[in-house]
């Protein structure tokens, strides 16, 4: 019996960077199913609505799948994290890392999701060193005030961000 191992990649995704999308690459390479799960966070302000989110992340994992690779899977939940990674079977939360202050938060959701569910593991992976810098509130500061997002974001996404923020383009 072959065991299918799913894992799940939450996170905001306000919006999608290459930062996230590495990470997508990387991890469809260590599961068989990848649940990209998209979530709404009452601490922090989205620019796009949640069903804009899964549609940005559908658009650019469109060709990550298959070859070898884990299918990916694009959804919403608004539930404590390891309550939905249990109900999509999930026996592994991906989450990547960027820097120390990263760590250092995710250090202690591990601790507590281990608690909550002992069954499930998390693996970090380290961002690419060409991608450590990109923060989805960082690239929304730069649209918002006309600035070149183009070394972070694909061209779709920048796109959507300059249709977002029009006051932001240069001359206005």
């Amino acid at each position: 019996m072959t065991v299918r191992r799913v894992g799940l990649y939450p996170g905001t995704f306000d919006p999608v960077t290459l930062g996230h999308t590495d990470i997508i690459k990387r991890a469809v390479k260590l599961v068989d199913h990848l649940v990209i799960g998209v979530a709404e966070n009452p601490s922090k302000s989205q620019v796009f609505s949640r069903d804009e989110r899964i549609a940005f992340l559908k658009h650019e994992t469109a060709s990550l799948a298959g070859e070898g690779r884990a299918s990916i899977e694009v959804t919403g939940f608004d539930t404590l994290l390891v309550h939905f990674a249990r109900d999509i079977g999930a026996t592994v939360i991906i989450r990547g890392l960027r820097a120390v202050s990263d760590f250092e938060y995710e250090f202690q959701m591990v601790g507590m999701n281990q608690r909550l569910a002992p069954k499930i593991e998390t693996v970090f992976l380290m961002a690419d060193p060409r991608h450590q810098a990109i923060a989805s509130r960082l690239v929304k500061e730069i649209a918002s005030l006309g600035g070149d997002i183009s070394h972070f974001t694909s061209p779709y996404i920048a796109e959507a961000l300059r249709t977002r923020f029009p006051q932001g383009k240069p001359g206005n």
